[in-house]
């Protein structure tokens, strides 16, 4: 019997399925068909139990190293079946409730997110707290067994079509004495919680953000004395803090795994045009190859270290460098050897030019990472 939690195996077998499957997207390329298709396909995948491999049995997964998920995006991304956007949710904040999610609560809502019955979204920054995450104002005050929400967020990813939202919120002042309940609230980290709540709740309103490249899936999120059951706190009182640095690593790293696929892909189309337009493949192509080569192979890297029961760290802050650098790097080569196509033409490659824009500030700032890595891989202190 073939062994499934094999890569190379796993690899193989799931080709040899999606060959024989149709998952052929409609012709719809707004931003809600993307998540219908990506919805469809993440149902086929969890029937067939592809996108179960890769994630613990306990949570509803078929166990098996983590690195069979990234071949599934891949794969899936590879052949344009899904875009990448949607998976980043997926990659997110699926560990980030089987870490923290009483084993119950995992158990039923885990399978909803890896079948694509559900998604989910992640409200974290705000405002005034973007990269300064610590500096949220966002609260939430206990009343009666019940927790009670008021604030704002935005960049909230695919709000709109979530059903459900990981939320930081502020559960004592930054200078406030500790609990009395809970003395490990004593500083303006430990004074965030997390919560796992429906967007369907009375006083939640979700309002798209238009961007510059037409695809709104950003949103602002408002919380109007939003009741939430203490069954939903993620984790205890005080450990927001600890969950988003255990979860923006996943933002920084896997997270990335199709991604990286689709720049691939569009690589090969750069590649199509430029010598349809009877150009010659010259210097700035072997860059932007070198660039997402390298970042391949860090991002491979860091799927071993998980294999090997590695938990990701600070290290991540090197993917997300390379993955922004290699992102922008591929799109500025099809803006110079594209004439036009950018500035004059409404073609994909103007939108994703756009989009590339983002690609050092999204998932934290090329400047914050880069800090990241002087101060906390390189040791080079504050200065």
């Amino acid at each position: 019997m073939t062994d499934l939690h094999n890569p190379q195996n796993f690899r193989a077998a799931l080709r040899t399925w999606l060959a024989e499957s149709d998952l052929t997207p409609p012709d719809d390329h707004s931003l809600e068909g993307h998540m219908r298709q990506f919805a469809r396909v993440q149902k086929a995948l969890y029937e067939a139990g592809w996108s179960r491999y890769g994630w613990p049995e306990h949570a509803g997964g078929l166990g098996g190293p983590a690195m069979l998920r990234a071949i599934v995006g891949e794969e899936v991304v590879g052949r344009r079946l899904a875009e990448p956007g949607p998976y980043s949710m997926l990659e997110v904040l699926a560990p980030t409730m089987i870490d923290y999610a009483t084993p119950e609560l995992a158990a039923e809502m885990v399978p909803k997110l890896l079948s694509g019955e559900e998604q989910w979204c992640q409200g974290f920054s705000e405002p005034g707290a973007g990269s300064d995450l610590a500096s949220l104002t966002t609260r939430a005050e206990e009343r009666d067994g019940k927790w009670i929400i008021n604030g704002q967020k935005v960049w909230t990813s695919f709000a709109q079509f979530s059903h459900r939202c990981i939320l930081l919120a502020r559960t004592g002042a930054p200078d406030a004495p500790p609990h009395a309940d809970f003395p490990s609230l004593r500083s303006p980290h430990a004074n965030i919680t997390a919560f796992f709540i429906d967007t369907d709740t009375p006083g939640i309103t979700i309002r798209p953000l238009h961007t510059m490249h037409d695809v709104d899936e950003f949103c602002e999120v408002y919380f109007d004395n939003v009741e939430v059951d203490a069954s939903r706190m993620l984790g205890k009182p005080g450990d927001g803090w600890q969950l988003a640095m255990d979860l923006l690593p996943y933002e920084r790293s896997t997270c990335f795994w199709q991604r990286i696929t689709y720049l691939y892909e569009r690589f090969d189309a750069l590649i199509a045009e430029v010598k349809g337009q009877g150009q010659v493949v010259d210097s700035d192509m072997g860059e932007a190859y070198l660039a997402l080569h390298t970042l391949r192979c860090r991002s491979r890297a860091t799927q071993h270290r998980l294999a090997d029961g590695h938990r990701l760290g600070p290290d991540t802050s090197v993917d997300k460098v390379l993955l922004a650098g290699a992102e922008q790097r591929l799109y500025d080569t099809a803006r110079d050897l594209l004439p036009g196509v950018v500035e004059l033409e409404d073609t994909d490659w103007r939108t994703e030019y756009l989009y590339s824009r983002a690609a050092t500030i999204y998932g934290g700032t090329a400047e914050v990472q880069r800090n990241i890595i002087a101060r906390r891989l390189l040791d080079l202190g504050k200065d």
